[in-house]
């Protein structure tokens, strides 16, 4: 596994929110953390059908275009009773003609459980792969997933995304009604970090 060496490390996102999620995840390894905003990176299209695919081409397509290690994540919400929807289009079920609305996607998802009669508890997770990727075209792929349920309706006004409705296994809170750096710690983004920074920065 290739370590990471350099003290720059590009966050391909234009989502203030994971950036932030990230940076403070690095904030002891000495690394400067940019997003892809700050470099003026379009987003590319994610054409994959996987999580690590599109990971991969965000986080190539930022490390060829600037010459630095970039970091890309993709991330998403699978419902069970939804044979595992939405998934790689989570962030899809969000987009309307004045941009992402993420009420109107947790109302999507929950009027889909509802369609299809399924009892509850509505198991899901939310799994995250991050790739890192280099200049010269190497990478290094992390897995991370959590474990819970879907409630009605939307609770809790911290995190971000579909957090509102999703309770994690062992709890008896959303991801919304949690203090954001417990959530971060314990997310399916933070376990995929935590491989990362066990394997590139440890």
């Amino acid at each position: 596994m290739r370590r990471f060496a350099g003290d720059q490390l590009l966050v391909a996102t234009h989502n203030a929110g994971k950036l932030e999620e990230i940076a403070a995840l690095l904030a002891d390894h000495g690394v400067t953390v940019t997003g892809a905003a700050a470099h003026d990176l379009p987003e590319p299209e994610e054409t994959e059908t996987s999580f690590a695919g599109n990971a991969r081409i965000k986080a190539h397509a930022a490390a060829r275009a600037t010459g630095l290690p970039a970091l890309a994540d993709d991330s998403g919400l699978e419902i069970d009773a939804l044979d595992g929807a939405p998934g790689v289009h989570t962030a899809d079920w969000a987009e309307t003609g004045a941009g992402r609305d993420f009420i109107h996607a947790m109302s999507k998802a929950h009027d889909a459980l509802v369609e299809t009669g399924a009892p509850q508890p509505w198991t899901a997770r939310f799994r995250c792969t991050l790739v890192l990727a280099w200049p010269d075209g190497h990478d290094e792929v992390f897995d991370g997933a959590i474990e819970g349920r879907i409630t009605w309706p939307m609770r809790g006004r911290q995190g971000h995304g579909y957090d509102p409705i999703f309770i994690p296994d062992g709890h008896d809170i959303t991801f919304a009604e949690m203090d954001r750096w417990k959530k971060n710690r314990m997310s399916h983004r933070g376990r995929a970090m935590e491989k990362l920074l066990a394997g590139c920065f440890g």
